[in-house]
């Protein structure tokens, strides 16, 4: 099972966790779970007006052997207006590139972190890999 929280915070809301979202699936071959502005094809949905984060930005995807990976997708831009960043517990904070996908170790948690480039937005993402 794969569980996400997300939080968008603003500037003056940071390390603030009032609304909340979660979301999980069972790590069952081709699971997926998304993250982004539509809400009719991503299970964490970021405000409408937050065009940094894409129509979907954030795939999880579960692998033939019950493991995820996490994908920043490519949008419609060759120069995204974000940046994310992801920290595995017990691991230092590194960038994920545009466009990159990072396998996720069975039982991994962490955060991934959607940073606006031009304000001080963000949308956080925890994860648990539970085994």
């Amino acid at each position: 099972m794969l569980e996400l929280t997300m939080a968008s915070v603003s500037g003056a809301d940071a390390g603030a966790t009032a609304g909340m979202l979660m979301a999980d699936a069972p790590s069952d071959p081709g699971a997926v779970l998304r993250v982004g502005r539509d809400a009719s094809v991503c299970r964490l949905a970021t405000p409408d007006d937050w065009l940094f984060v894409s129509r979907v930005h954030l795939e999880f995807l579960c692998g033939p052997e019950g493991t995820w990976q996490v994908t920043w997708l490519r949008g419609s831009q060759d120069d995204p207006s974000a940046e994310v960043r992801i920290g595995l517990t017990g691991e230092d904070v590194r960038l994920l590139p545009y466009g990159s996908t990072l396998p996720l170790p069975r039982g991994a948690s962490g955060e991934l972190v959607i940073q606006d480039r031009t304000g001080p937005r963000s949308v956080n993402v925890g994860f648990f890999h539970e085994v």
